[in-house]
């Protein structure tokens, strides 16, 4: 791949594109497009190695007419009819387990049908990725069931939640696993599926350009939010908070640092400085 082969507006994502990691969702949500890919990673996490997927969408968005909707990294299928969301969390405050419960109550909503009898939701499985070891005891995985705590049973809802340790290291599936989730380089990955899909976006002319487009979007939406957020609140005032909320959205959506973030957007003077006093900390 020949960076001058790029136009010039995109040349400035390159060096951005290869720090891109599998526990960054917006690189995360176009490798896992790939239906192998995605078997793979729930068959390691399940250890069954028998399971099929038969669908799979990234960025899915569920809609809640009277009340939040969400945007889901990964909705997966298998031949089973049991469904997956899976989702990258970098912070903790994403993995809260308010959030765990609500993606799965969304799934459920989703999956529901008109008359159907409830023994005919589906099984559904929330994972949680997560950069950091959420529950701080050093295991691998963490499996959520409802109890009835007075019986000491399961409940029986078949509704499932994982948390699955990104700082996990151990001479195993997940650790080799959550080992390729934080490596840059495809070439240090263990496992030649994801290594195999993950090259395609950092060292083909045709996967890295589909990546500049796509954070060349994530910056175009993050300034059209900021600017319809300063419309509403009017004046400089409402100017400035679009700009923080531009910046904000970039740097969540593209993993990007501060600095960077500006850069992209093209912040400068006293604009920066404002951004940096506000966001800087």
């Amino acid at each position: 791949m020949d960076p001058a082969s790029f136009d010039e507006r995109y040349r400035k994502f390159l060096p951005k594109i290869q720090q891109f990691r599998l526990m960054d969702d917006t690189f995360m949500s176009l490798v896992f497009q790939n239906k192998a890919c995605t078997e793979f990673l729930i068959r390691t996490i399940l250890d069954d190695d028998s399971l099929v997927v038969t669908h799979v969408d990234t960025q899915n968005s569920l809609k809640n007419l009277r009340g939040r909707s969400v945007r889901l990294d990964i909705t997966a299928h298998d031949a089973g009819g049991r469904i997956y969301n899976i989702e990258v969390q970098r912070s903790d405050t994403g993995a809260l387990p308010e959030r765990a419960r609500y993606n799965s109550a969304m799934l459920d909503a989703n999956a529901a049908r008109p008359g159907e009898p409830y023994q005919q939701l589906p099984e559904t499985y929330v994972i949680f990725i997560t950069e950091n070891d959420y529950f701080h005891s050093g295991l691998p995985l963490y499996h959520v069931e409802r109890m009835v705590r007075e019986l000491d049973r399961p409940f029986g809802d078949r509704a499932h939640i994982l948390y699955v340790n990104g700082t996990y290291r151990g001479r195993d599936k997940i650790g080799a696993l959550m080992h390729d989730f934080s490596c840059t380089d495809p070439s240090d990955m263990y496992s030649p599926i994801l290594a195999g899909e993950a090259a395609q976006y950092k060292s083909t002319e045709k996967g890295v350009s589909r990546m500049c487009r796509i954070m060349e979007e994530m910056i175009d939406e993050g300034r059209e939010e900021g600017r319809e957020e300063g419309r509403e609140e009017g004046r400089e005032e409402g100017r400035k908070a679009g700009l923080l909320d531009s910046v904000k959205r970039l740097m969540a959506n593209g993993s990007l640092s501060l600095e960077k973030a500006m850069d992209l957007l093209g912040i400068q003077g006293d604009d920066r400085q404002f951004v940096v006093e506000h966001l800087g900390k």
